[in-house]
């Protein structure tokens, strides 16, 4: 076991992995994908315009979801709070670390640059990944309203029916364990507190806006405005490609985007995403081929915000890539040394 843990933190042997499953996945796509000569072809008429309003759209929708992120802290840590500034910096190093990382290591990612910003104290890391959990589990909200509006509205394949249960089971789970396992907030970890009870103190302050309802309400608005600005954005996109769809559709696009990208099974989950999106708009009329090239454009404005954004925010924290992966390593292993302590 200890060998193998040495080899998942062997930079080359995860460089090596990453490039395995890349190429498989890429040759899976190309042998088993759509007919190529359609998917080149559906470009030939694209309107760029839409898609830079998608683009635009997605940065607004990461700003919302940022703002909400921030919200969520503020209820956790005792001042001084960070800024906006800082919380956007982190979150957007974190949807870089999702994108090119792997097990969506952006999330420890975005802890350990914001850490940086925030005084010395016991707990830290295990509160702002707390925080992170509550921001995930205020998703559920704008994805609950979201799937019943896609069942009711949309034209949907008999397969997408029961992933879309299974999503919303597994959310009602998440949220159910959130709202038990908050805490108050602003607790104190006494001296005499081993690690692992620290550990778990801090955690659950990281769910303290559970607790509160007028800060609950406005975090999980502001997912809410995230997620709508994200569904115009497939919308944008479609209009891009002259689709000529009810909004529905997007929304039922959007849903099943979501649901491929839950297990990064290779980067990016390149060919799965374009599937999920193609195959329901067949319901639609929209030629295979076709729906593959929106999924791939769709595909590539959700990255070039995530990264972009990601990369602008990395160098004016004066951090490279390579240290990032580094602090990603040093927030788990330092959590689970705290945890392993008290064992």
């Amino acid at each position: 076991m200890k060998r193998l843990g040495d080899l998942a933190r062997n930079p080359w042997a995860l460089g090596i992995l990453v490039l395995v499953s890349l190429v498989g996945s890429i040759v899976a796509v190309w042998w088993r994908g759509p007919e190529w000569g359609a998917v080149y072809h559906a470009f030939d008429f694209v309107v760029w315009r839409w898609v830079a309003i998608g683009i635009l759209l997605n940065l607004l929708s990461v700003l919302a979801r940022a703002f909400s992120w921030r919200l969520t802290i503020n209820q956790a840590l005792p001042p001084p709070h960070p800024s906006f500034g800082q919380v956007f910096s982190a979150f957007g190093i974190g949807l870089l670390g999702n994108a090119v990382l792997p097990a969506r290591a952006g999330e420890l990612a975005r802890v350990a640059v914001l850490r940086r910003h925030l005084p010395p104290r016991k707990g830290t890391s295990a509160t702002l990944l707390g925080t992170v959990f509550a921001h995930r589990l205020f998703d559920l909200f704008p994805v609950a309203i979201l799937v019943i509006w896609v069942l009711l509205t949309a034209k949907i394949p008999h397969w997408a029916v029961t992933s879309l249960v299974i999503f919303g089971v597994v959310g009602f789970v998440l949220l159910t364990v959130g709202l038990v396992s908050a805490g108050v907030g602003h607790g104190r970890v006494h001296d005499g507190m081993g690690n692992l009870s620290a550990l778990v103190t801090m955690g659950r302050q990281g769910l303290a806006v559970l607790r509160k309802p007028l800060p609950a309400v406005a975090a999980a608005s502001f997912q809410c405005l995230g997620w709508l600005l994200q569904l115009f954005a497939v919308w944008a996109v479609m209009e891009a490609f002259s689709l000529d769809l009810p909004l529905p559709a997007a929304g039922l696009v959007l849903v099943l985007m979501n649901v491929a990208t839950i297990f990064p099974l290779w980067p990016g989950n390149i060919g799965l995403l374009q599937a999920a999106v193609a195959l329901p708009l067949v319901q639609y009329g929209v030629p295979y081929g076709t729906g593959f090239a929106y999924g791939l454009v769709l595909q590539a404005v959700e990255m070039s915000v995530g990264v972009g954004v990601g990369l602008v925010f990395l160098a004016r924290e004066g951090i490279s890539f390579a240290s990032l992966k580094a602090m990603e390593e040093e927030e788990e292993e330092e959590i689970l040394a705290a945890a392993a302590q008290s064992l």
